[in-house]
Order: C-alpha cells, then structure tokens, then sequence
C-alpha cells in the first residue's frame, strides 16, 4: 500500500444511524438545559423588579414621613416663638414630643410592614 492511499473505511448503516441520533439527543438536551436557564434568569428578573419596586415604595413612604416629620417641627418652632411664658414653652414641648413619638411609632410599623411586604412578594412563586 502506497503512502498517497488510504485504506478504504465504511461506516455501517447502523453505527451512522446511532451517531445521528446520539447528536439529536444531545442537541435536545442542551436545548433544554437553555431554556430552564433562561426560565432561572426570567423568574430572578422577576423578583428583582418586585424587590426593587418594593424598595422604591419604601423609600416614598420615608421620604413622605420626613416630609411630614420637618412640617411638625417647623409648626412646632412658630407655636414655640409665639409662646406666652415658660409654661407655656413647657406645655408645647410635651405636647410636641408625645406627638412626634406618637407619629413616629406609627411611621416605624408602617414601614416596616411595607418592608415586610416587599420581601414576601419578591420571594413568593410566580404561578
């Protein structure tokens, strides 16, 4: 046999057959494992989007609480520069305090049941 020849080499029917079908299956599989990866990404996108629209809605509330926390303060001041006597000073302070911590409590629950609200929704299953 010379060195410019190769010997002559079939492959049986029945073993191209098995090799084709060995590459569709592992085609599918592949195919498959793509799309639950891409299912994986979608459903964390998801939640993220919920988380971070929670955050935002957070953030609002907040930001309406000091809104209103500095107008309680300000009205507070213009009562104070108004006042007759110490008395008078003395009254208006526990009066404001009591109702800052008053409205201070209720602005801590509510934000955090809007905390815990957002973290529920951003870890509940997507049917």
């Amino acid at each position: 046999m010379s060195k410019d020849k190769l010997p002559s080499f079939e492959i049986p029917p029945e073993i191209r057959q098995l090799a084709e079908q060995s590459v569709e299956q592992a085609k599918k599989a592949v195919d498959h494992f793509i799309a639950a990866a891409q299912q994986a990404v979608d459903t964390l996108e998801g939640r993220a989007a919920v988380a971070q629209a929670g955050a935002k809605d957070v953030g609002r509330r907040a930001m309406t609480f000091a809104e209103e926390n500095v107008a309680s303060s300000f009205e507070f001041a213009e009562k104070l520069v108004r006042a007759q006597d110490a008395q008078e000073v003395m009254r208006l302070q526990s009066e404001f305090i009591r109702s800052q911590l008053e409205a201070l409590s209720l602005q801590a629950k509510e934000l955090g049941d809007a905390a815990a609200r957002s973290a529920m929704e951003s870890v509940k299953p997507k049917i």
